[in-house]
């Protein structure tokens, strides 16, 4: 179990990493394929132990980089993997999790999610997910990029209350679901997953941002994960593909925002005052 300060408590009572690690673009270029591993490996070393991947990363490239990384290490990583919707009947389900259990070297996945929604009803994922859980190859299942209608709907449906997360798009540039997704998540005690929680870099530059980290000595990218740690039951799960990028979203952890820096971000970011589409990348 993991234990300290940094850690999200699941609906089943495990506690997990509030810090993780993204794969999105691992293991496209083989040429950085040794940096990305080890990258991943000293995720590990430092408490990254959430490990986010796709069979869609990559068509299954990034499943087999993070099946390499986590060998003899299994243990130590609580492994989250998706299901594209296109193949997530009852049956298709089943299969594709199977063919990223054997891409990734393992026997069981801890975290499944259907990656969004798509055609197939909802209830036949689920039914999905309860063969797999039922033979131990997850141990538990959520969902990612639905919207607070989505969650009320999946929530109605016979074993939905057992949803262990919604991983979507969040960040200081996509503060939407704080207008009415994140509320009803806080209320049923379903924790989120922020994917693309820097949003790929490219609100770094941004002047607000750039103050607060001068006040504390630090990087934007820091201060950027820090505000999204710093709400209840978030997980962050940023990619990084060199060990000099882990060792900088670690630091992340310890960086304690003040109530000014706050302010000085919210102004620079406005939050949401309206219901919005829920985005994706």
């Amino acid at each position: 179990m993991v234990t300290g300060p940094h850690v999200v408590t699941l609906p089943s009572g495990e506690q997990v990493a509030a810090l993780g690690q993204g794969t999105w673009y691992l293991g496209d270029d083989p040429r950085r394929r040794a940096d990305e591993i080890a990258a991943l490996r000293l995720g590990l070393d430092l408490g990254l132990s959430v490990v986010d991947t796709a069979e869609m990363y990559g068509d299954g490239a990034s499943e087999e980089l993070v099946g390499e990384a986590v060998a003899g290490r299994r243990d130590e990583v609580f492994l989250v993997d998706k299901v594209l919707p296109h193949h997530a009947t009852r049956a298709g389900t089943v299969r594709a999790c199977q063919e990223s259990l054997r891409r990734l070297r393992t026997d069981r996945i801890d975290l499944y999610l259907l990656h969004w929604r798509g055609r197939v009803p909802l209830a036949e994922t689920l039914a999905g997910f309860a063969d797999l859980f039922d033979a131990g190859a997850i141990r538990y299942w959520g969902v990612s990029n639905l919207d607070r209608d989505d969650m009320e709907q999946l929530y109605g449906l016979p074993g939905g209350h057992a949803v262990a997360t919604d991983q979507v798009l969040y960040n200081l540039t996509r503060r939407g679901p704080e207008y009415d997704l994140l509320p009803w998540c806080g209320e049923h005690r379903v924790p989120v997953m922020a994917y693309s929680p820097i949003e790929q870099g490219r609100l770094l530059g941004e002047p607000g941002l750039t103050e607060v980290a001068r006040r504390h000595g630090a990087t934007p990218a820091q201060v950027a994960l820090a505000w999204v740690l710093h709400r209840d039951a978030m997980i962050a799960i940023p990619k990084a593909a060199d060990p000099e990028h882990v060792r900088e979203n670690a630091a992340a952890r310890d960086l304690a925002l003040t109530a000014d820096d706050l302010e000085t971000l919210d102004a620079a970011f406005p939050p949401p005052r309206r219901p919005q589409p829920l985005e994706m990348l």
